[in-house]
């Protein structure tokens, strides 16, 4: 028998026994809503994260209490306003959107979090504020991009470097949720750039918008050799390395209480130390 895992389309009495279970997993998939070139839709980051997610959760729904939350569609995405279409959000609102999510969670009953991310952009905003809030909120919480997670998997599929940004791997994954949006007639359109992108020297960082890192059409990688097929692949890839996480018990220890009163009076095991 199948078990929901998606969030929306449980009651709240369900989600209520959910959440009382030992070790209950709440996953929340983030991504955006900006800009993909002239051939994807603006959702595409939210979706494919979503997805991923979803897929993972089903897989371990027998084995573990979980819930995935509808994608937070709002990221940081200020680097694709000069191509339309975005909504960006600044971290001090990014990081209280993640806050009341996870002091909301905390009241129902659920233990730990799981983040998956969609969007490059939200990458180090997420690292800053899951090891805040992991610590604020005495609650294990763990981000992750599952498009990082298997380079060797994608290198596999993939027939171009990916991924990078509305590029080939994206277009497979939303060719296979959602064909039906997805604009193969633009691939050809979407590869025009000039001039070269810019980037930071290696070991530096700065900001960049898309306007120089993918003039022209918003599209950084080459979308023409995506296929459906080859996005059912990519997402089982990412969906299988995600529900090991689910089970992985070293990744969901209780975070070291850092800010507590004398901590500093303690030891690397958490025992007081007195000498």
């Amino acid at each position: 028998m199948t078990v929901e895992v998606e969030w929306a389309r449980m009651t709240a009495p369900e989600l209520k026994v959910l959440a009382g279970r030992p070790n209950a997993l709440a996953v929340l998939p983030v991504g955006s809503l900006e800009q993909h070139g002239p051939h994807l839709p603006v959702i595409t980051d939210t979706a494919s994260a979503s997805a991923a997610a979803i897929r993972a959760a089903r897989s371990v729904a027998h084995d573990i209490p979980v819930a995935v939350l509808p994608g937070l569609w709002l990221g940081m995405s200020e680097h694709h306003f000069p191509f339309g279409g975005t909504i960006s959000l600044d971290y001090d609102a990014y990081h209280g959107i993640l806050r009341s999510i996870v002091r909301s969670l905390k009241a129902l009953g659920f233990k730990r979090l799981l983040i998956v991310n969609g969007h490059g952009g939200n990458i180090d905003p997420l690292a800053v504020a899951v090891r805040e809030l992991a610590v604020t909120f005495a609650m294990p919480i763990v981000a992750t991009t599952p498009w990082m997670l298997v380079p060797d998997e994608i290198a596999a599929i993939a027939e171009t470097e990916t991924p990078k940004h509305a590029c080939e791997g994206e277009a497979s994954v939303m060719m296979a949720i959602a064909g039906d949006i997805v604009r193969t007639d633009k691939f050809d359109e979407a590869v025009q750039q000039a001039p070269k992108r810019v980037e930071s020297p290696r070991g530096f960082s700065r900001f960049y918008s898309f306007s120089e890192r993918a003039p022209v059409t918003g599209t950084w990688g080459d979308p023409r050799p995506a296929t459906a097929q080859k996005g059912e692949r990519f997402l089982n890839a990412q969906a299988k390395v995600l529900a090991e996480s689910m089970l992985d018990p070293h990744l969901w220890s209780v975070p070291d209480p850092v800010w507590q009163e004398d901590r500093g009076q303690g030891t690397t095991s958490g025992r007081a130390d007195h000498g």
